[in-house]
């Protein structure tokens, strides 16, 4: 989904900050590693595993990738601050952009999974108040709201017939 929020300049790609996170490790980037983390960064949109299994399965000849060593990377990217899990829907993780994308917030539908994403700008004040109300330190928010979407919210298009309310 493009979001129009934009991108955050960053000193190294997403692939050279990948190296550098698992070189702290004491790990190299794999070939396969470093086709996942391309694939991922190619485009904006929330994503989930099996999904990714897809589109690198539908990939040119020698950009085959194991699924282990997506759900092994997924979870190294995580780690690493590249990407964040965004919500679970239907026993699936989805995930989205962390590294080089700025701060914004989510609706999330619960009926059929959409998710918006959105920038106000007064809301890290108005976080920033309740969180001083409480004494608390704030370093960061993360807000999702769910509910109905547009779409979910209409009504049917037509009534049902007598019969097939019995």
């Amino acid at each position: 989904m493009e979001s129009g929020l934009g991108s955050v300049k960053v000193a190294v790609s997403p692939a050279e900050k990948y190296r550098e996170y698992l070189a702290t490790k004491g790990l190299r980037l794999t070939r396969e590693q470093s086709i996942i983390v391309e694939e991922v960064f190619a485009s904006h949109e929330h994503f989930d595993a099996e999904q990714l299994i897809v589109r690198l399965g539908r990939a040119d000849q020698g950009r085959r990738v194991s699924r282990s060593s997506i759900y092994r990377s997924l979870a190294k990217l995580e780690e690493a601050g590249l990407i964040r899990k965004v919500a679970r829907q239907e026993d699936r993780d989805v995930f989205e952009h962390d590294y080089g994308y700025p701060q914004h917030d989510h609706l999330i539908c619960r009926k059929c999974g959409t998710l918006i994403e959105f920038h106000q700008s007064s809301l890290p004040e108005i976080l920033a108040k309740v969180a001083d109300a409480h004494g608390f330190r704030m370093e960061g928010h993360r807000l999702e709201v769910s509910g109905l979407c547009k779409e979910c919210c209409r009504p049917p298009v037509s009534r049902p017939k007598k019969l097939n309310l019995l």
